[in-house]
């Protein structure tokens, strides 16, 4: 519903002005006690619900800013782990103790992550792993001070125009006046999306990998598959598989940073065909799922307009 032009209802647009009110003196009280971190930080956020692309946004600037000499360091909130207090993430680390995103980015990512709910706490941790924090999911997180604030819009854009619960907008798109640099994310090169800021709009694409079975079982790539995610936007990933030409017999959707269960396992197994899911789903589904049957992903690799790594660089601190 948030994502159609149709008006939404009356209940929630009732409601809209309430959240709204909340929002903005919660975000006023972060951004009145602001703590430098120790180490400069940039701000990968988005004003939208979900589905922006900020965690695979977030693996290619560390790799690309990796490259240029920097030595990064990200922090994730956590989101769908247990775990309370910051900690490194390793590669072996379970995605229901840390959140899928950190275990996600531990296995990909060529810098250290770190997983924190309490971000100043997170930050203070990544002191003496590099000299350059990316805060991942930071825009509305105003208690770090940043060098550089990056707002992702996915190419659909801002949905209904609505702030939550009535539309998907976490902040009015004035809010998008505090960022340095906004970011127009997308699954298509040739999607083509309306501007929502008067400045200049960077492009960054994710494209979607070739399939790879999780579990080196040796199985023929499938070219007929069931698709299954726990993702923000799952329509999006469908729409790759599709765009490859794999045909879709069966889709199946969970809510986003959902914990996967044996019985959800089982479930899918007992569909008798070749499971595709998100990198961000295989962290999650892997220690449950048995060794001798293929479980297929699907990575993705960023691809950035000429010029944006520079555009980013140009606000850091000298080394």
């Amino acid at each position: 519903m948030w994502w159609r032009q149709n008006r939404p209802p009356l209940l929630l647009r009732m409601l809209e002005p309430a959240y709204a009110a909340v929002s903005r003196r919660h975000l006023s009280r972060r951004a009145a006690a602001v703590i430098d971190p120790p180490i400069a930080m940039v701000s990968v956020g988005n004003i939208t619900a979900g589905g922006s692309g900020k965690t695979p946004f977030v693996l290619w600037l560390a790799t690309a800013l990796k490259q240029r000499g920097y030595s990064p360091v990200i922090l994730c909130r956590g989101d769908g782990g247990k775990s309370t207090l910051p900690a490194v993430v390793d590669m072996h680390a379970q995605a229901a103790v840390v959140g899928d995103e950190a275990c996600m980015l531990a296995r990909s990512a060529p810098c250290p992550v770190i997983t924190a709910k309490d971000r100043i706490a997170g930050s203070r941790l990544a002191a003496g792993l590099g000299d350059l924090l990316i805060l991942d999911d930071g825009f509305q997180y105003r208690q770090l001070g940043r060098c550089c604030d990056i707002v992702l819009v996915p190419a659909e854009g801002i949905g209904n125009g609505h702030q939550i619960p009535a539309g998907p907008l976490r902040e009015p798109v004035a809010a998008l006046l505090r960022a340095d640099l906004i970011i127009r994310t997308s699954n298509r090169p040739q999607q083509q999306s309306q501007p929502v800021s008067a400045g200049k709009e960077w492009r960054w694409l994710a494209r979607a990998g070739e399939l790879l079975d999780m579990h080196q079982t040796g199985e023929v790539v499938p070219v007929q598959i069931c698709a299954a995610t726990a993702i923000a936007r799952p329509q999006r990933f469908f729409d790759d598989l599709k765009a490859k030409g794999i045909t879709l017999r069966s889709m199946k959707t969970w809510p986003d940073h959902y914990r996967f269960s044996n019985q959800d396992v089982l479930d899918l197994l007992a569909m008798n065909m070749p499971v595709v899911v998100t990198a961000k789903d295989a962290v999650k589904l892997l220690p449950l799922w048995p060794a001798e049957r293929a479980l297929w992903a699907v990575p993705q690799h960023g691809e950035a307009e000429t010029g944006l790594l520079d555009a980013i660089i140009r606000h850091l601190p000298g080394r």
